[in-house]
């Protein structure tokens, strides 16, 4: 047989979420994630492994420049942030009444919305 070299795992953690960074330069860091890259298993998080970036002048920022922005991280290194408790937890799925999946914060065992 041959293997579906096209299929993605599924990632936990989803744009809006909270996270913690739990590893690298940013580690302890919480921010909202801006943006998932499902291919690379990478996110985007607020205000976390920021980079600086040389830029020329251009129309958009006609001085160019340094600039700071973010840079992905690997969704191993990020941890959802808990509601209830504010600390880092591990993510689960189960059924709810409905029958739809949804993702369960292990620490507290609620829905994540």
């Amino acid at each position: 047989m041959e293997k579906n070299k096209n299929l993605q795992a599924k990632l936990k953690i989803r744009k809006g979420d909270l996270v913690e960074v739990i590893a690298g330069d940013s580690k302890g860091k919480q921010g909202k994630i801006l943006e998932v890259f499902v291919k690379e298993n990478r996110a985007i998080v607020e205000g976390a492994n920021t980079v600086s970036r040389h830029t020329k002048p251009n129309a958009a920022n006609p001085n160019g420049g340094i600039i700071k922005k973010e840079a992905p991280i690997h969704v191993s290194n990020l941890m959802l942030v808990d509601a209830k408790s504010g600390k880092p937890t591990r993510i689960g799925r189960e059924k709810n009444a409905e029958g739809k999946l949804v993702r369960i914060a292990k620490k507290s065992g609620e829905e994540i919305k």
